[in-house]
């Protein structure tokens, strides 16, 4: 009879039942990532009047057990702009607003740099201050490629952050503040490391990766995920191109090769002007299912939920993604 019951019930929740036991219905983890987050421009200008632009995904912030985003400046007071095209500093009065919504913050990218190492280290004294956990960088380059661990609901989940966009020279170094960088070999020990080390469940990295306004994956991108995943990892979470790209599965694992844009700076790109806000329901297999809302970014780079949109959405056993609206 438990059996039996057992079974039922994994065909409802796909909860696996050992032979001859009755499952444990646990209760999965949700875990909320949004992309790329620039806070120098309006965003900032917005919060230094008293504003929120994360207004607009509060609630499904605020209904998540793990909140997680990739932030695409460097918060500090100090430094020197570096010699790029771009680069973005944002106040500290930033940080109350994005512990309000957010749990960690990925910092391997292509602009946490910009103003050079002791702005970064700045910033990493300000994250700790504020409360707010981080992953992808760090004061050397053993904390950069150190996990940041997070558990809820009994579920030990490991997060890396690795960058793959250019410039290099910001990489931490074993005595120098600075990103982690996706070395193969050293990926694939961070990630076998989060288990046998940090006892994870689970291990998701997150990717800086790709080419800016490629709507699909390149090549390094499709071997790099697989790479990871073989050695270990549950899913595959990319930003950096600034659009939105495909989703495909590796051994039963999602990757989202980029969920592009969350808050950002001016643009007349239309395609750069949509982001997926992503939503990975966990328990210790895996990815139980995922599901993402659509932000539409205004012209200040501001983003609203679009609830007519449909967006892509995943259950474990399905062999395709799907494409599902969120109307809440």
């Amino acid at each position: 009879m438990k059996t039996a019951l057992c079974h039922l019930l994994s065909a409802l929740t796909l909860v696996w039942c050992p032979l001859g036991f009755a499952a444990d219905v646990a209760t999965p983890v949700s875990l909320v990532f949004a992309g790329d987050i620039v806070l120098d421009d309006a965003a900032g200008e917005m919060i230094r009047r008293g504003e929120d632009p994360f207004a607009g995904f509060a609630s499904v912030f605020h209904d998540a057990d793990i909140r997680i985003g990739n932030l695409e400046c460097v918060i500090a007071t100090t430094g020197s702009a570096g010699d790029k095209n771009f680069t973005f500093r944002a106040h500290p009065r930033t940080l109350p607003v994005l512990k309000q919504h957010f749990d960690a913050l990925a910092l391997a990218n292509n602009h946490s740099g910009d103003f050079g190492r002791p702005a970064f280290a700045e910033m990493l004294g300000l994250l700790k201050q504020a409360g707010l956990g981080h992953f992808g960088g760090g004061h050397n380059l053993s904390e950069a490629h150190t996990p940041f661990i997070i558990e809820r609901k009994g579920i030990r989940i490991a997060l890396l952050g690795y960058s793959e966009f250019m410039p290099r020279s910001f990489e931490a170094d074993y005595n120098a503040p600075g990103v982690a960088w996706s070395e193969d070999e050293q990926v694939v020990a961070d990630i076998q490391k989060a288990r046998t080390v940090y006892k994870a469940d689970l291990v998701i990295p997150v990717m800086h990766w790709g080419w800016e306004n490629e709507a699909t994956s390149d090549i390094r991108q499709r071997q790099l995920a697989r790479t990871m995943i073989d050695a270990g990892a549950d899913a595959v979470i990319g930003g950096h191109p600034h659009v939105t790209q495909e989703i495909a599965h590796y051994q039963g694992k999602p990757i989202i090769y980029s969920v592009g844009n969350f808050v950002m700076k001016e643009t007349d790109n239309a395609n750069q002007r949509v982001g997926w806000v992503l939503r990975l329901q966990l328990d210790k297999q895996g990815v139980r299912s995922f599901d993402t809302r659509v932000a539409q970014i205004n012209d200040d780079g501001i983003p609203h939920p679009d609830h007519a949109a449909a967006s892509p959405c995943w259950r474990r056993g399905q062999s395709e993604v799907e494409l599902c609206r969120n109307p809440d």
